[in-house]
C-alpha cells in the first residue's frame, strides 16, 4: 500500500506505524468535568468500521511526521493525507 504523504510524496506504507482512530486528536481536557469517564472512552471505546475512516500513521522511517489518512477499510483505497499537526489546529480553529 502507497501512501501519499502530504510533503514527500508515495511512499510505501511499511515507512510507517498505524496508531490507530485519528479521534485519537480529539484528547479530553483532564481538568475538566466527568474526565475520568471521558478518559475511559478516550482509552478503551474504539469503532471498527468497514468503508472510509479516518487514521493516524506515523513516518517513523522518514521524517517523523504524524499523518491523518483517509482509507477505505474494505479496499485499503486512500482518499486523503495530511499533517496530523494541520487537522489538529484546524479543529481548534488555528490557520
Amino acid at each position: 500500500m502507497l501512501i501519499p504523504h502530504p510533503i514527500l510524496g508515495l511512499r510505501d506504507a511499511q515507512e510507517f506505524t498505524y496508531l490507530g482512530d485519528a479521534s485519537l486528536l480529539d484528547r479530553p481536557d483532564g481538568m475538566a468535568e466527568g474526565a475520568s469517564e471521558a478518559f475511559h472512552d478516550y482509552l478503551y471505546l474504539r469503532d471498527n468500521p468497514a468503508g472510509e475512516h479516518r487514521e493516524l500513521w506515523f513516518h517513523e522511517q522518514g521524517d517523523r511526521s504524524w499523518l491523518v489518512v483517509t482509507r477505505n477499510t474494505l479496499t485499503h483505497e486512500i482518499t486523503k493525507a495530511e499533517l496530523a499537526r494541520d487537522v489538529a489546529l484546524a479543529r481548534r480553529g488555528v490557520k
